[in-house]
Parts: structure tokens; sequence; C-alpha cells
């Protein structure tokens, strides 16, 4: 696999508020790839999301991340945002007085990937439908009053008019019914492929269900302790993550 399209994190080693959280994680996620990586509450999932986007809350204090064969480390969330990395958020913030046209219109623009207002209205109409999203969504303000399902159909969206190498989703699943859920990962799977990738972050396996991963992490105590085909997601399923994190040892893991 060329280096122009994997994501590589090695030996990462990350701290919030001078706690460590990370303790050397190895991964490796190609472009065009579905990887998953699960673990329980407090392994350190979502810290990992936000390190590989530039969150500034959250500090490297060793290893190496690169996209492409390009150093993240030294750029800003907008920088990684340009070289084609996306994160779908647990919690997507609001922003009130921004309507999700404008905002679509200006995350394309900030990407030098501005198009034509008819063009523009035509996909992003193509996108609403695909995702069952009703029209009058364009003119809502991003996220404010938002349900759940709607917060989570309005990241999809975003992923969808942006098309980046390599999408993480940060628990998208959380708090979703079984309808807004099969339409979520429906939307996701829609869109993975040859020029895009994802790493799905997750507890449960019901979304794997959808769709299905090449290779199943799973991060305790700040490292990947083990990886595996979509097997390992049904066994977790199915037992539980006690065996696995009683059995299993620290390795490094890739693509």
């Amino acid at each position: 696999m060329s280096d122009v399209t994997t994501l590589r994190v090695e030996d990462l080693h990350v701290s919030v508020d001078d706690k460590p959280i990370l303790n050397g994680v190895d991964l490796e996620v190609p472009q065009g790839a579905v990887h998953a990586l699960m673990g329980p509450n407090g392994s350190g999932k979502s810290t990992l999301a936000y390190t590989l986007m530039g969150h500034p809350k959250y500090t490297v204090t060793s290893g190496r991340l690169s996209f492409g064969g390009q150093d993240l480390l030294p750029l800003t969330a907008d920088a990684r945002a340009k070289l084609g990395l996306f994160l779908c958020f647990q919690y997507p913030t609001a922003i009130p007085g921004v309507t999700t046209v404008n905002f679509m219109r200006a995350a394309l623009r900030a990407q030098g990937r501005e198009m034509p207002a008819r063009e523009f209205l035509k996909r992003l109409n193509d996108e609403m439908a695909a995702l069952k999203i009703d029209e009058s969504f364009r003119a809502r303000y991003i996220n404010d009053g938002f349900s759940g399902g709607e917060k989570k159909r309005s990241e999809i969206l975003q992923l969808a008019m942006l098309r980046p190498k390599l999408a993480v989703l940060d628990e998208t699943d959380s708090g979703l019914d079984v309808d807004a859920l099969r339409t979520v990962a429906e939307g996701v799977t829609r869109l993975a492929g040859p020029d895009m990738g994802v790493l799905v972050i997750t507890h449960y396996p019901r979304i794997l269900e959808y769709l299905r991963p090449d290779v199943v992490h799973v991060l305790h105590a700040g490292h990947v302790v083990t990886s595996g085909g979509a097997d390992l997601a049904k066994r977790i399923e199915r037992e539980g993550y006690e065996p696995i994190l009683g059995t299993a040892a620290p390795a490094a893991v890739g693509a």
C-alpha cells in the first residue's frame, strides 16, 4: 500500500492536562479501507480521534503521526482537513446563525473546492435526499435545536459534500435509534470506497453490521491490544471485552 494514501500512527503518546491518556498507539489505516476501533469507556478512543485532527487540548508527548507521508504534528486542524482528514464528532456543536447551506458552501470554499451555485444546490439536495433529510434542513442553523439523529445526519451530510480521503467517525452511532442508525450507516457505506477510507470508533458492534470493516482494533488503557477481522467484533458482542482484555498483549498493528 503506497504511503500516499495511508494514515500512520506510530508509538503515539498523548496527555491531557499532564495526564497520560494514550500510551503507545500503533495504527495504520489506508485510504479505501474500513477499519473499526473498539474498546470500553476510558480506553482513549475519543482522545485518539481529537489528536488525529489536531485539537490543541491534546498534547502529543512522543511518537509520530502522518498522512500520505506528511507529518501531521506541526499542522493545525484546518491544514489537516485540507489534506483530506475529516472528523464526525460524537457530540456535534451547535452554530446558531449559520445555516446548513451557508456552512457547506463556506467549507467547500475553504478547501478550494467551490462550485457554481446551481451545481452546489443540486448536489446538496441529492445528498440530503439520500440521507432522508427534509429540504427545510438547508435553512436551519447547524445543529441548533437538532435531535440526536438530525445531528448525526448533518455530520454525514458534511462528509458526503466534502468527500475526504479518510473519515474518522467518533461514536457516530451513539444515541441513534434503529432507523436512524441504518440511515447513517448506509450513508457512510455509500461514500466509502477506493477514494475514501473510514476509521469507525465505537463501543458497540451494531453499526459494524452495516459497515463491514476490513480490520477491527481493540484499544485498552491507551494502546491497541489486539486486531482482527470482522469476527472480532462479533466475539465482543457475544462475550464482551473482558475475555479479550484478559488475554491480549499489546501489539503493533497494520493495515
